[in-house]
Order: structure tokens, then sequence, then C-alpha cells
């Protein structure tokens, strides 16, 4: 029996990175996926390495209608969704904050925060109607607590997130849905030169480092082996809880 054996997820932005990595790590665990991406050939790839119990749903996590058709397919082929990762997120390059242009500004806040937004609404209602609890992930980002200068508003996208889901924990608490969030450091998923603002070379990895205790940078199974402890009943009694998955990063 995996650790998941019988439970149903919504994974968002599962065609690369995190997401694909969760949704794997999530079926190895007996748990069924529905794994959702603007990404049409991301998401198929990733859904193609599990086919049995991965399936590919291409969805825009910014536009209420399709979280609707998500949702509405999701209960029409498992009948229920017992956890929600809202993954899907985006970031402009590293840079002066004065450069950051409003259609920059705005797309990071709608994926990231609004695609939030949006996917607890359409998800919370069949969660509280059955009565038996469930678990939202929000991917966050160690930038939520502990900004530094070139991505401010990304950063200030990812604070949202992790006061959101203090809120989401105590408002439905009561109703057994736990809420939490895992902060990543920076990872090798190939967009170290995106938010570092540095060319991704073993030199400036040494560079970004330097206050890591643990001495790298992330990987992607870091954030999986996080996300399954998460939505496993092994955290049964934890919510509200904002994750820092980081080699001490943030201490």
């Amino acid at each position: 029996m995996g650790r998941l054996e019988g439970k149903v997820a919504i994974v968002t932005g599962a065609g690369s990175g995190f997401g694909a990595g969760i949704s794997t790590a999530f079926a190895a665990e007996g748990c069924r996926v529905l794994v959702c991406d603007i990404n049409e050939v991301g998401g198929k790839a990733t859904a193609k390495t599990n086919p049995l119990l991965l399936s590919f749903h291409k969805m825009d996590v910014t536009k209420a209608v399709d979280w609707k058709a998500t949702m509405d397919m999701a209960m029409q082929q498992f009948g229920k969704v017992d956890i929600l990762v809202n993954n899907a997120g985006t970031s402009y390059r590293n840079k002066q904050t004065v450069e950051v242009t409003e259609e920059e500004f705005q797309k990071t806040f709608d994926v990231n925060v609004k695609g939030v937004y949006l996917g607890c609404n359409a998800w919370i209602p069949q969660a509280i109607d059955r009565k038996e609890g469930g678990v939202i992930i929000n991917i966050a980002s160690v930038g939520a607590t502990r900004p530094r200068p070139g991505l401010v508003w990304y950063n200030a996208s990812k604070g949202a997130v992790w006061n959101a889901t203090k809120g989401l924990a105590s408002e439905y608490g009561p109703h057994q849905i736990r809420v939490n969030s895992i902060c990543p450091l920076v990872t090798g998923t190939g967009l170290f030169s995106h938010f570092t603002g540095m060319e991704d070379t073993p030199e400036n990895r040494q560079k970004f480092i330097f206050n890591v205790p643990m001495g790298r940078i992330g990987e992607v199974d870091d954030v999986s082996s996080a996300c399954v402890f998460m939505a496993s009943s092994e955290a049964k009694f934890i919510t509200g809880v904002n994750l820092e998955v980081d080699g001490g990063r943030c201490i």
C-alpha cells in the first residue's frame, strides 16, 4: 500500500519542474492524479510516465471557466478529489524593480495568486460536501519570507500565497481540510538564471549558495517528497504551515 493509496489529486503546472515531480511522486504512492498544465506537450509527457494513474487535462489556472471544467472532469472520472496542489507559477527575469513592466507584474499575480484563489474556490465546495476532509498544498517560495532585490513583485506574490495558506487553514480546519505551503529554494529546473539573474555556471551556483548551510541549491525531489508527506496521513495534524525546503537558507 502506498502512502496515498486510493487518493485523487489535481496538480497544476504539472508539465514540468516541481509539478511533474509531484505528480509522479504521488502516483508512485498509489494516488491518481489529474495532470493539469497549459502546456499540452509537457503535460502529456508527464502523464505518459504512469498512464494507469496519471491523466492529462489542459487548463489555464487564471480562468474560472477552466477550473470549473477541470473539477467537472475530475468528478466525472474519479468521483472525488482529495488533494489540490496549486503549483503553477511564473515570474519575470530577475531585474531592477523599476524595469518590471505592468504586463509582467499582472501575469505574475494572475498565475501565482489568482490561480490559487480560483483553484481553492473550485475545489473546496466538493471537499466540504463529502465531509471527509482533504488537503491543499500551495507551492510558495523562500522569497515569501526572505525577499531579495530583483524579484520584488514575484516575492510579493508568493508572500500572498504564504499568508492565504494560514488564513485558509484557519477557516477550513473545522471541515478537516488541511492547508499548507511548501517554500522551496531555487532548484536546477532550468530557471536558475531566470531567478538569480546570473548564468547557470558552477561558479555562479557557488556565489548563490554561500549562505545555504547545506551547501547546494534545491532539487525537484526535495519538494515532491515534502508534498507527499504533507498530503499523507502522516501529516494529519499539520495545517497552516509554510514549510521551508531550502537547506537552511532562511535561518
